[in-house]
């Protein structure tokens, strides 16, 4: 055993042991503090890596859920008028028949036909009403609506559009349509009626988109839940674990701050031997 005063060996080797202890240290309490085993490219660049190239696919999936969200409400908006303009041409329907009575006194017969024409009327203001973020799909003013369907927004999904404007080829009933007369009622029972057949078969078809995004919307929850759970088997901190090793870690902390200790007053010694 050799004694110096300039080089102490002891203390170098439990300093670097110290040295090493802190940076394990340190490192878990980052875990801890942020919940995250590989926090940045600096704690293990491939899995951060991988990490990232799925945050970004869970971010792209969450515009396709907005996306299509959006498309769904423009289908429910013109589901719903749909549905209220089923509503009136089956009121107008018995308006006409009413009015179609060959015993029908004029005085009835005009107020059949005022609730008539009001009527009529109000399919119009529906159909120019049933708009959402700008898309109307029962106004023929556009051919269908689309949505996102892939995070790398290549593919879509789509639901066609239904024109129900009245003198159209779904709705039949003319703009100028009335009951004004026995002979314009009866003539216009079928029209309406063929109106009103059309309307419940373009209420099936948006019915059927309106399915279609509902589907492809829970499987792109449930394909972010799925990513958003890799990306935390990837690089969240499992807390007991890293809870257990700080504990480790402090004590040997400790116990490498008094092995420094001691190291140090090994040159002490040479005191005792000019003495």
């Amino acid at each position: 055993m050799s004694f110096s005063v300039n080089t102490n060996t002891g203390a170098a080797v439990a300093l670097q042991y110290l040295n090493q202890t802190q940076g394990q240290l340190d490192k878990t309490q980052s875990a801890i503090n942020s919940g995250l085993k590989v926090a940045s490219a600096k704690d293990d660049g491939a899995i951060y890596a991988i990490a990232q190239n799925q945050r970004g696919a869970v971010a792209g999936y969450q515009s396709v859920l907005n996306s299509i969200n959006n498309g769904s409400s423009a289908i429910d908006v013109a589901l719903s008028a749909g549905q209220s303009i089923s509503d009136l041409l089956i009121q107008m329907k018995q308006k006409a028949l009413a009015a179609a009575d060959t015993s029908l006194d004029t005085a009835s017969r005009q107020a059949l036909n005022a609730n008539f024409t009001a009527l009529r009327d109000q399919i119009s203001t529906i159909v120019k009403n049933a708009v959402f973020n700008g898309f109307n799909l029962v106004d023929g003013s556009t051919n269908q609506v689309a949505a996102l369907a892939s995070a790398d927004g290549t593919r879509h999904i789509t639901t066609s559009a239904q024109n129900l404007k009245l003198s159209g080829a779904i709705v039949t009933v003319k703009t100028t349509s009335t009951i004004s007369t026995q002979t314009k009622a009866s003539a216009l029972i079928a029209t309406i009626q063929t109106s009103l057949s059309n309307v419940n078969s373009a209420l099936a078809k948006l019915s059927s988109g309106a399915a279609k995004f509902s589907i492809q919307a829970t499987f792109t929850q449930k394909l972010s839940d799925t990513l958003t759970s890799g990306i935390g088997n990837l690089v969240d901190a499992n807390m007991a674990q890293e809870s257990a090793k700080l504990q480790s870690l402090q004590v040997r902390q400790q116990l490498g701050v008094q092995a420094l200790s001691i190291a140090n007053q090994a040159p002490q010694v040479i005191l005792s031997l000019f003495r």
